[in-house]
């Protein structure tokens, strides 16, 4: 479902406070297509074991992503406001460094261009962003407000009290592409958006493969996708979106599934409920 409103002004190129609306500006509770569930189901399960490294807390609070540093390092995003981004060893899980960024309730973190790529999935005022951002201050360097925001979910049924932030969300898992692009999660628009970083725009799109998308990873021609309600990591085609395959935790008894990112084809996860971040092999 899209807004008029909203699609005018993505049309015309305008919004509030100066920034371009992309080609999708506003979405509510996204429906996923049948033949997609039944992929789901049907995806062949690749067999992984959840290791438990280390646990963040009480340092870092809530992790809700990760993105492994050139150097080897780990970054990981604590969504707990003001968002904060801890250099951590992934060996120990000692944290090195810590920067405060304007992010709020933060989901996305990924690094090109010599700058982070951050999903501030909710704003105080305006529209759901992503934002650049320099990894030495924590300065936001540039804006843009994230394709598909909007509702779903549980988000559909409250109803906003006085001091919360808007219910409107947006992005949730990024990731670095090359050539001055990257992939974005965003679960009210039920898609996986390739985005042109230096404009906001979305140069393609797929069809994700669950609401609640959360972090991704990317792995030559394919693209990992955390399902968070389902508790599953969905291999995609990143040509067309097809599920290819699955790895399946325990809703139960593992660590809740939220950030990710893929080192040495070795996935790992973070849970922002409880402080954890696994490996999966």
């Amino acid at each position: 479902m899209e807004f008029s409103r909203r699609r005018l002004l993505a049309n015309s190129g305008w919004a509030t406070g100066g920034l371009l609306i992309p080609d999708i500006a506003f979405a509510a509770n996204p429906v996923i297509p049948e033949a997609t569930i039944a992929a789901r189901g049907t995806a062949p399960v690749i067999p992984k074991k959840v290791n438990r490294l280390f646990n963040t807390r009480p340092v870092i609070d809530q992790p809700n992503d990760l993105q492994f540093a050139a150097n080897g390092d780990l970054w990981v995003l604590d969504q707990k406001n003001p968002n904060a981004v801890f250099t951590v060893n992934p060996q120990t899980g000692a944290v090195i460094s810590s920067v405060v960024t304007e992010s709020l309730h933060g989901s996305g973190i990924t690094y090109g261009n010599g700058a982070w790529f951050i999903t501030s999935t909710k704003v105080a005022e305006g529209y759901p962003s992503t934002l650049k951002v320099d990894p030495r201050t924590g300065k936001t360097l540039g804006k843009w407000e994230t394709p598909g925001w909007g509702i779903y979910g549980s988000y559909l049924t409250r109803t906003r009290q006085p001091g919360d932030l808007p219910l409107e969300s947006g992005g949730h898992g990024v990731k670095w592409a090359g050539n001055g692009q990257y992939w974005l999660a965003t679960p009210a628009g039920g898609k996986l958006y390739l985005i042109n970083a230096e404009q906001g725009t979305v140069a393609r799109s797929i069809q994700a493969p669950t609401i609640r998308t959360h972090g991704i990873a990317l792995e030559g021609d394919y693209i990992w996708c955390a399902g968070s309600d389902e508790a599953e990591i969905y291999k995609l085609r990143m040509s067309d979106g097809g599920i290819v395959g699955k790895v399946v935790l325990d809703k139960k008894a593992d660590p809740s599934l939220h950030g990710l990112d893929i080192k040495d084809g070795v996935l790992w996860y973070c849970d922002a409920a409880q402080g954890w971040v696994c490996s999966l092999t």
